[in-house]
């Protein structure tokens, strides 16, 4: 099971998913062909799915994002998305069929910025939830993504009538000069003006994201930005490292420290590493993950913090490592025990808008398009890698009864080097495997680390558009 390790700093890549979508291939040159949604789900378990709804638009792109998402939707694109989304979620529910009970067990909308569109096209977007996939959205978690200026009342009305449990809003830093060093126009009145309307909706979970390692920021600012998101006592805080990756708006401006960072695929080697920078979103992190820990919250990963007294807003039953996953919209990916799949990737504008325009005018969602297979020693690495990288970490006991096997006899070489850096928590040995406090900080260094010889060719080998 061991694959090649590299050296490397704190910041490497934002393991999300595994395998990685740069991974991914046209399904139509493989030898088994595109395979129907129908046989590649007919003997898959269906009693705790996770449905994700992803719709491409939003009404700025920041100059960080490498998200598959478009300014704007000109000439009624949204309705015509719409239109498709409807007619691939009737193709996908008929695929899952009826021989055993289909349940969701947790639901999520997700761009891009699903507040982009309207209310009345929220109301159509829940009714394709519902409607077509028989989605309970009042009974399980749903979770939707907005930003400041979309958040407006009626749109936050819809989603809490229709039983939004988590709204995520990106503010990514309270401080006006940083908020435009970071291609994020947007204004702190107008920030805080979105949450007072939040939390006027009454939706239960309210998550802010920030981000640090911006241009300019400093301790101070950053604490700035931090106290001015605890004083809406959110149930979590996201803690995001500034990544600069290529064809995004810093991308192609290349200033200051930003120039050296990004320029690979995800998960590949930098060819070069910016130690100062490095170092500065290291202390802006600590200093971070400190201040929220002596106020009452809790680290659930390196970027998650939950409120201690904060519902739990996730799923009771569904398991990213073991459970799967239906995505709709050409951005979203789907997830069985042997495939994952999803549409075409892309980051540059035309790009994506050319793919967004084939969406909306696909007629048969019947087959797989893109995508990777899983074979027995990826969902292992993808298993280790997905358990780690949370706080509470992974059960050997578990794994054992998933794989028949131990993790340390599948990935020694990996936790070796883990142990020698001191990123294992050996106290907890041998009931849990789990990270230190120093393994979580370093989480973005180590879960590369965990990728297969195969899963970096395909990235080094794919070629960013």
């Amino acid at each position: 099971m061991t694959g090649t390790t590299h050296s490397t700093g704190p910041y490497r890549s934002y393991v999300y998913a595994y395998p990685h979508k740069t991974a991914y291939r046209p399904l139509d040159g493989h030898p088994a062909g595109r395979p129907l949604l129908r046989e590649l789900w007919a003997a898959e378990r269906k009693d705790a799915l996770s449905l994700y709804l992803h719709i491409p638009f939003c009404e700025v792109r920041c100059g960080f994002c490498n998200l598959f998402t478009r300014i704007g939707a000109p000439e009624e694109l949204t309705t015509r998305y719409l239109d498709a989304l409807d007619r691939q979620a009737t193709a996908v529910r008929d695929a899952l069929g009826d021989d055993e009970p289909v349940r969701f067990a947790a639901a999520a909308f997700g761009g891009g910025t699903p507040t982009f569109l309207t209310a009345g096209e929220l109301e159509r977007l829940c009714d394709i939830a519902e409607k077509r996939m028989g989605a309970d959205l009042s009974a399980v978690p749903l979770s939707v993504e907005t930003s400041p200026s979309t958040a407006t009342a009626d749109r936050l009305a819809v989603l809490a009538a229709r039983g939004t449990t988590r709204i995520s809003i990106g503010v990514q830093s309270f401080v006006d000069a940083e908020a435009r060093a970071a291609v994020r126009p947007q204004h702190r009145s107008a920030v805080e003006a979105a949450l007072g309307r939040i939390r006027d909706a009454r939706i239960p979970v309210l998550n802010i994201d920030l981000i640090y390692g911006i241009e300019g920021q400093t301790s101070a600012s950053w604490r700035t930005s931090l106290d001015a998101a605890l004083a809406w006592s959110p149930e979590e805080l996201y803690l995001y490292p500034l990544y600069v990756r290529p064809l995004t708006g810093l991308g192609r401006l290349g200033t200051g420290a930003q120039r050296a960072e990004g320029q690979e695929p995800e998960g590949q080697e930098p060819e070069g590493q910016d130690t100062a920078w490095d170092e500065q979103r290291l202390r802006l992190y600590r200093e971070g993950r400190d201040h929220l820990l002596a106020r009452g919250y809790e680290q659930v990963s390196m970027r998650m913090f939950r409120r201690a007294d904060a519902r739990h807003a996730g799923p009771d039953d569904y398991a990213c490592q073991t459970d799967g996953m239906i995505g709709l919209g050409c951005g979203a990916r789907s997830y069985t025990s042997s495939l994952h799949y999803s549409f075409d990737y892309a980051v540059e504008m035309r790009e994506i808008r050319g793919i967004i325009d084939g969406f909306t005018t696909t007629a048969d969602f019947s087959r797989a398009e893109v995508g990777r297979y899983v074979d027995g020693g990826e969902a292992r690495r993808r298993h280790l890698l997905q358990s780690l990288l949370q706080a509470e970490g992974l059960r050997p006991a578990e794994y054992r009864e998933r794989f028949g096997t131990d993790p340390s006899e599948d990935f020694p070489a990996e936790l070796e080097l883990f142990r020698g850096r001191g990123w294992l928590d050996d106290p907890a040995a041998p009931a849990l495997l789990r990270l230190s406090p120093e393994g979580l900080a370093h989480s973005d260094a180590l879960g590369p680390e965990l990728f297969s010889p195969a899963v970096r060719a395909a990235m080094a080998a794919y070629e960013a558009k």
